[in-house]
């Protein structure tokens, strides 16, 4: 089923991407209740959809990068997005008019299952709630890292997830946190955010190192500044990219500990009791906080996606989280 002026945004090529019309059919939901959602706001992400986008998505990884609502096949032509929140238009009462959340791509209506929303908490706006799935990353890393109560912790990389992350640490009692990236315009979003920033390498002796910078550099540094017996937890994805670690130094001598995460599944230990709603439902009451508005780096239209998007998800972008505005 189509509806007339749907749309969804599409990956045709290396860099390339295009509109197309968008079906309402909802696949698998002739047994339970569905929502029709006009999409309010999608995020763009700068991490695993610039891979998409400039075709970097390994070919042994292509069923486990599938999105939720995926359409097409990687590499390409391919429907791909996880950040979406709309208004339900049609379905159960207790839904109608509700802002809500969804993992579904850059489109403008789309009908699934009604569990598969979530409706936004009082007190978080539509716009600010683009940066949810970014918010899971950063508590299922921190789930993985297990930072405690007076820790010495760097955050190495401060786009989304990484100043996510550092702001999460802030507010572990007597945590001596220092939030480092090489690029100084991030100073500004570190202040605002109540981060201690820093453009070098310098802190020694940490007890936990986390790293988001998706950069081989990076991740040196993040080892260079762990101390003995200290976790380092690698929070970026470099999908078919060649990464150099070095090993040698003090990795050996001071045992330290190289973890990867991956938001795709909850740690073991609170898999009894944490199911992927209620993370999602806890990543949108963290997003109430309205300092978090600074993490959205800018603004466009629908309609403007495929031309923005060479730029915004070039390998030398410099935005954080670039919201789609849909009319």
């Amino acid at each position: 089923m189509t509806q007339a002026g749907n749309q969804a945004f599409w990956v045709t090529g290396p860099g390339e991407g295009e509109l197309r019309p968008a079906t309402l059919d909802c696949p698998g939901s002739a047994r339970e209740s569905v929502v029709t959602v006009r999409t309010l706001f999608s995020g763009v992400s700068r991490g695993t959809e610039s891979l998409v986008f400039n075709n970097q998505v390994p070919a042994a990884e292509y069923q486990r990068m599938r999105a939720p609502y995926q359409e097409g096949q990687f590499p390409y032509p391919v429907k791909y997005g996880y950040a979406n929140v709309g208004e339900v238009q049609d379905g159960p009462g207790h839904l109608l008019g509700k802002p809500v959340f969804c993992l579904y791509p850059h489109q403008q209506h789309y009908r699934v299952p009604a569990s598969a929303v979530t409706v936004l908490p009082e007190g978080l706006p539509p716009g600010r709630a683009v940066l949810a799935a970014n918010m899971e990353t950063a508590i299922n890393g921190l789930w993985d890292a297990q930072p405690a109560v007076g820790d010495r912790v760097a955050v190495v990389g401060l786009g989304v997830v990484g100043l996510l992350v550092a702001w999460l640490v802030k507010q572990i009692p007597g945590t001596q946190l220092l939030a480092v990236d090489t690029n100084e315009s991030r100073a500004e979003i570190a202040e605002a955010l109540g981060l201690p920033f820093t453009t070098r390498a310098s802190a020694r002796d940490c007890d936990l190192v986390i790293h988001a910078s998706g950069r081989s550099e990076g991740l040196a540094s993040a080892l260079s500044m762990a101390g003995p017996e200290a976790r380092i937890v690698e929070l970026s994805w470099y999908g078919d990219k060649p990464v150099t670690v070095p090993l040698g130094h003090a990795f050996h001598p001071n045992r330290l500990e190289l973890k990867s995460s991956q938001v795709g599944q909850i740690p073991p230990r609170r898999q009894p009791r944490w199911s992927y709603a209620r993370r999602l439902e806890l990543a949108l009451q963290l997003l109430r906080a309205p300092e978090l508005d600074n993490l959205i780096s800018g603004e466009s239209r629908f309609e403007e996606l495929p031309t923005i998007a060479s730029t915004l998800l070039s390998p030398a972008g410099d935005a954080l989280c670039h919201r789609i505005a849909y009319s």
